[in-house]
C-alpha cells in the first residue's frame, strides 16, 4: 500500500480550541485505523500554546497566559512549546495509516514535508530544511531550540519558518507542523518563565510575509491546495462520530490539567 492507493479527504480551513484540534487528530488518526479516509487539514489556532509532549510545566509563564487569552494544551508531540497566533501561523496535518507510509522516520518526515516545500514555492519563498546546525537559544521554546535537518524548514537567510512533528501509533501515522505567516515576538516569548530575548527571536525565526508578498488567506488556500493536490484529496468534513470521539478526548485529555500541567 502506498498514499496514492488511499482514499484521502481535506478539510480546513477551520478555528476550534487548542484541546479540540489536537483531539480531532486522535479522531482522525482512529478513522483510518479502522479503513476509514485519511486525512489532510489546514487550521488556525485560536492564541494557544501548545505544549509538547515532554514539556516541564515549570518552564509555562501560566499567569502571563491567562493574563493574555493565551489557552494552553499539551501535544502527542515532542519537542519545545510552540505559540500559535490566531493570525500570525498556520498550522497544517497530515494523518494516515501506518503500513502506507516509510517505516523510517526520516524519510517519512522527507516525505509528508514534501508539499509544505511545495506550498513555500508557490508562496513564493525560498524554503528549505535546515542544514544550519545553529545551537539552541532557548530549550523550552521550540523555534528557539536547535535546528533539526530532518523537519525544520528554513527561509533563504537561514531563519526557521517551519516547524513540523510527528508521532506514531500502531496503526496510524500522525504529522502536523505550523508555518509562520507573520512574528509577534513579544507574546510568543512572554509565554515562557524566563522569557527569552525578542530580538533573539527575530534573529532565529522568519516569517512568510517577511520573504513575499502575499496575504494570509492566500497563504492558507495554497497550503490547502498544495496538500489536497498532493494526495488527489477530496473535500471532506468531519463526521458526527468524529466529533463526538474528539470532545471525548479533549475532555479527558487534551484539556485536562492531569495532562496539561503534569510534570515530565
Amino acid at each position: 500500500m502506498s498514499l496514492a492507493d488511499l482514499e484521502w479527504r481535506v478539510i480546513g480551513e477551520e478555528t476550534r480550541p487548542g484541546p479540540m484540534t489536537m483531539a480531532l487528530e486522535a479522531a482522525a488518526a482512529e478513522t483510518v485505523a479502522a479503513g476509514g479516509p485519511a486525512t489532510v487539514r489546514v487550521y488556525t489556532w485560536p492564541d494557544t500554546l501548545s505544549l509538547g509532549y515532554g514539556q516541564d510545566p515549570d518552564t509555562i509563564d501560566w499567569e502571563f497566559c491567562k493574563r493574555e487569552d493565551v489557552g494552553v494544551t499539551r501535544r502527542l508531540t515532542g519537542g519545545g512549546a510552540i505559540y500559535h497566533d490566531s493570525v500570525a501561523d498556520i498550522s497544517y496535518g497530515i494523518i494516515a495509516p501506518a503500513d502506507a507510509v516509510p517505516g523510517d522516520l526520516m524519510a517519512c518526515y522527507e516525505q509528508f514535508c514534501e508539499p509544505v516545500l511545495d506550498a513555500f514555492e508557490r508562496m513564493g519563498v525560498d524554503a528549505s530544511f535546515a542544514d544550519d546546525e545553529r545551537s539552541a537559544v532557548h530549550q523550552p521554546a521550540c523555534y528557539l531550540r536547535q535546528l533539526h535537518p530532518a523537519h525544520d524548514i528554513v527561509g533563504p537567510d537561514g531563519r526557521k519558518l517551519s516547524g513540523n512533528a510527528q508521532y506514531r501509533q500502531k496503526d496510524a501515522v500522525i504529522q502536523h507542523g505550523s508555518l509562520s505567516v507573520s512574528l509577534r515576538p513579544d507574546r510568543h516569548c512572554g509565554c515562557f518563565t524566563a522569557d527569552p530575548d525578542s530580538e533573539r527571536f527575530t534573529e532565529r525565526v522568519g516569517a512568510i510575509d517577511e520573504y513575499a508578498d502575499i496575504d494570509r488567506a492566500d497563504a492558507v488556500e495554497t497550503l490547502r491546495s498544495t496538500l489536497a493536490e498532493w494526495v488527489d484529496a477530496t473535500e471532506g468534513s468531519w463526521t458526527d462520530d468524529e466529533l463526538a470521539r474528539a470532545r471525548e478526548h479533549a475532555k479527558e485529555k487534551f484539556d485536562a490539567d492531569e495532562w496539561i500541567r503534569r510534570s515530565p
